[in-house]
C-alpha cells in the first residue's frame, strides 16, 4: 500500500538539501526507536519519496513556499504502516532540515493493478550497487542498457523478496523473468543536453556516511506481476528504507487514485 502524508509547513521559505532522503530516514528511525513497539526496529521493508511542494532552488537547496508539503510512504505490511503513522501523528511537529512540519492528514492511494509489463518512473534514485565501508565500488557506473544493470537489480529484488518471507521457494524460483529496458530516447536527450541521469548521493547507516550512485530515468520492467507489485510497494534496488528506489507507474493519475482520510495528531 502507498500513502500520501500531508504536512502543514510552519516556516514557509525554509529549505532542505536537494537530496534530503537521509534526513527523512533519520526522522523515521527516530520514530521507530523511541516507539513502544520494538519488533519493528530492524524492519526495512518500506520506501518513501522526497518532500513534495512548491519549491524554489537556491545554492542552499530547495526552499518550500507552499503551505502544505507531502511525502509518499509505501509498505506492503499493513501492521507496520499503521504503527508508523500512529507514531508520526503523535508528534506535534517534525523537523526535517530547516523545515518545521506539522502532520496534518493522509491520503490512501488506491491499489494499482500491474501485469507482467509495466512502465515506471523513478521518484527517487535507484541504487544498483550497495555501499560498503572504505570502498568506492558503490559509486561505480553501470550502463542501464547493459545486462549487468538488470542482473544486479534482479539479484537485490529476489534477495529482498526472500527476506520478506511472504513468498515460497517455488514462487521465488519462478520469478526468473526480469529485464529492465530504459527509455533510450530519454537517456539520449539527457546526455545531449549535458545533464545527468546518474549521480552520487549520500546516505547514513549506523552513523557512518556512505556514498552511492543513484539512477533516475523512465524504464519498462518485464517481470512476473508479483515482482512488479513488490517493487511498486517496496521500492527497487538497495537502501529502499533509506528513501532510494521509489517508483511510480507512468501515466498514472495519482491524485484521482487517492481517498482522503483526516488524522488527529497529539
Amino acid at each position: 500500500m502507498r500513502t500520501r502524508i500531508i504536512f502543514s509547513l510552519k516556516n514557509r521559505g525554509a529549505y532542505v538539501p536537494f537530496h534530503h532522503q537521509y534526513l527523512l530516514a533519520q526522522v523515521i528511525k527516530g520514530l521507530l526507536i523511541f516507539g513502544p513497539e520494538k519488533n519493528y526496529l530492524d524492519f526495512t521493508h518500506y520506501n518513501f519519496s522526497g518532500l513534495k511542494g512548491q519549491t524554489k532552488v537556491s545554492r542552499k537547496g530547495l526552499h518550500y513556499f507552499s503551505s502544505k508539503v507531502t511525502l509518499v510512504f509505501a509498505c506492503s505490511d499493513k501492521g507496520f504502516m499503521d504503527y508508523f503513522l500512529a507514531r508520526l501523528f503523535e508528534q506535534k511537529e517534525v523537523i526535517v532540515g530547516n523545515l518545521h512540519l506539522v502532520p496534518d492528514a493522509v491520503e490512501q492511494e488506491e491499489p494499482v493493478k500491474i501485469g507482467d509489463e509495466a512502465r515506471f518512473l523513478c521518484i527517487s534514485p535507484v541504487v544498483v550497487i550497495p555501499a560498503t565501508f572504505n570502498d568506492e565500488s558503490g559509486k561505480k557506473f553501470v550502463s542501464p542498457e547493459s545486462d549487468e544493470f538488470s542482473d544486479l537489480l534482479y539479484d537485490s529484488t529476489i534477495a529482498r523478496m526472500e527476506a520478506y518471507a511472504r513468498y515460497t521457494a517455488e514462487q521465488l524460483t519462478s520469478f526468473y523473468k526480469f529485464q529492465i529496458v530504459p527509455d533510450h530516447d530519454y537517456i539520449q536527450r539527457i546526455q545531449a543536453s549535458h545533464k545527468k541521469f546518474a549521480r552520487i548521493y549520500p546516505l547514513y547507516d549506523n552513523d557512518v556516511k556512505f556514498e552511492v550512485r543513484g539512477y533516475t530515468f523512465p524504464f519498462t520492467l518485464y517481470a512476473a506481476k508479483e515482482v512488479q507489485q513488490f517493487v511498486y510497494e517496496n521500492g527497487l534496488g538497495h537502501f529502499t528504507h533509506k528513501g532510494f528506489g521509489m517508483l511510480d507507474v507512468a501515466n498514472n493519475d495519482s491524485i484521482q487514485r487517492t481517498t482522503h482520510q483526516e488524522m488527529v495528531y497529539a
